[in-house]
C-alpha cells in the first residue's frame, strides 16, 4: 500500500508537490477538471443550484500529461492517476444526447494519452447529478468545518448542466429528464463497451466511484452505485481487468444498506480496487456528516487489515477532509489525515 495524495487542478504546481513529499505521500492524483472556477478555492466545492463552476477545460493533450508527469517526478513523487472527466468532455455521453460519438472519440483519444504518458488509471463518475446536496457545517471534531448532508436536493437539473457543473451558458429551456434506473445503467454499458478495448490496449484502468451522496435518486435523476453490491453489477457489466473501481470509503459508509468492511474485503479480495479514498464519516444518508479520519464510524484500522491481507497494493488518498483553524487550513486538515495514515499503514504492514 502506498499513501498519496489528490490535488485539485488549481494545485498542482511545485509548492504542493512539495508539500506532498512532506507530508509522506509518494503518489499524486490530480484532478484536471477546474470545479472552482469562479468560484471559492478552500476546501470542498459544496452544493450551488447554479452548479460548482464553469465545464470547459482543454482535452488533455499527451504533451500537457507527459510534462505534468515529469513535474510531479522531478518532486520525488509519482503520478498515480487523473480524477474526473470535465463534464464539458462527455455530458452527451452521460445524457445520451447527439454529440455522444463524438465526445466517446474524444474520451478514447485522452485515454490513448493518458496511457502513452505513463498513467495508471483514470477515476470517473458516471452520474447526471453529480455530487450535490451537501453543505459546510462545523461538524467535525472541535468545530472543524467540513461537508455534511442534511437533505435530498430534488431540484431538477437545468438543462445545460450535468455532474453539478454548467456546460451551456445559454441552454434550451427546461430541465434534464428523469429517466429510470436502467436506462443510465444502459448508458454506462454503452461507455464502457466503447472505452474498455481502449484501455485495455493503453494499458490504462478505468476506476468508477461510488456515488456521492448515496441515494437512489437525486435532483430527479436517477444514481448507479447507491448500496455496496451495486458495484458487483458495475463490475460484471463489462468484465476486464481494464474495469474497476475508485474505492470510496465515505461514500460506501453513508450508504443505508451493506457494511464497509465486507465490502473492502469482497472487492479487494477481486483484485479489483484500483485505488482509495480514504475518509470517514459519521451517520448515513440523507444526514451524514465527514470528519477527522480517526473520529468517524469506520474503523479505518481495520480496513488497512482487509486491505493488506488481500494483497492490496495500490495508493490510498485522504480524497478530502475537514479543515483546521489556522493559517493554512486545507494543509493543516491534510496533514493530520496524511500522518494518521502514514503510521497507521506502517503499523499494518509492519514496516
Amino acid at each position: 500500500m502506498k499513501l498519496g495524495l489528490g490535488l485539485y487542478r488549481h494545485l498542482l504546481d511545485r509548492d504542493h508537490f512539495q508539500f506532498a513529499v512532506q507530508a509522506g505521500a509518494t503518489h499524486i492524483v490530480a484532478h484536471l477538471c477546474d470545479y472552482f472556477a469562479n468560484k471559492t478555492r478552500d476546501g470542498q466545492p459544496t452544493d450551488e443550484r447554479s452548479g460548482w463552476g464553469r465545464a470547459g477545460s482543454p482535452l488533455w493533450t499527451l504533451d500537457e500529461l507527459r510534462a505534468l508527469r515529469r513535474e510531479i517526478n522531478s518532486a520525488g513523487l509519482e503520478l498515480e492517476a487523473i480524477e474526473n472527466f470535465d463534464p464539458a468532455h462527455w455530458y452527451d455521453v452521460l445524457l445520451d444526447g447527439p454529440k455522444k460519438a463524438a465526445q466517446l472519440e474524444d474520451i478514447k483519444t485522452m485515454i490513448r494519452n493518458v496511457g502513452r504518458a505513463g498513467i495508471p488509471i483514470i477515476g470517473y463518475n458516471f452520474s447526471l447529478a453529480g455530487v450535490c446536496s451537501r453543505v459546510t457545517l462545523p461538524a467535525a471534531r472541535g468545530g472543524a468545518p467540513s461537508a455534511c448532508m442534511q437533505a435530498v436536493d430534488q431540484s431538477p437539473v437545468p438543462n445545460g448542466t450535468v455532474w453539478n457543473m454548467v456546460y451551456d451558458d445559454a441552454p434550451n429551456p427546461g430541465t434534464v429528464p428523469n429517466i429510470p434506473h436502467d436506462e443510465l445503467w444502459q448508458r454506462l454499458d454503452a461507455f464502457l463497451e466503447a472505452v474498455i478495448p481502449v484501455a485495455e490496449e493503453e494499458g490504462v484502468k478505468l476506476a468508477a466511484h461510488p456515488d456521492d451522496p448515496p441515494v437512489p435518486v437525486l435532483r430527479q435523476t436517477p444514481r448507479l452505485v447507491y448500496q455496496p453490491e451495486l458495484y458487483q453489477r458495475l463490475i460484471d457489466l463489462r468484465p476486464s481487468p481494464a474495469s474497476g473501481l475508485e474505492f470510496c470509503l465515505g461514500s460506501i459508509a453513508e450508504m443505508t444498506e451493506g457494511d464497509v468492511y465486507q465490502a473492502t474485503e469482497e472487492y479487494s479480495r477481486q483484485n479489483k480496487i484500483f485505488y482509495v479514498h480514504f475518509r470517514n464519516v459519521t451517520g448515513t444518508v440523507p444526514n451524514y456528516q465527514e470528519v477527522f479520519v480517526d473520529e468517524g464510524d469506520i474503523d479505518m484500522i481495520r480496513i488497512l487489515r482487509i486491505l493488506h491481507d488481500n494483497g492490496f497494493e495500490g495508493v490510498l488518498i485522504p480524497d478530502h477532509t475537514p479543515q483546521m483553524n489556522c493559517g493554512a487550513p486545507w494543509h493543516a486538515g491534510m496533514a493530520f489525515a496524511m500522518g494518521y495514515m502514514k503510521a497507521a499503514m506502517r503499523m499494518v504492514m509492519g514496516t
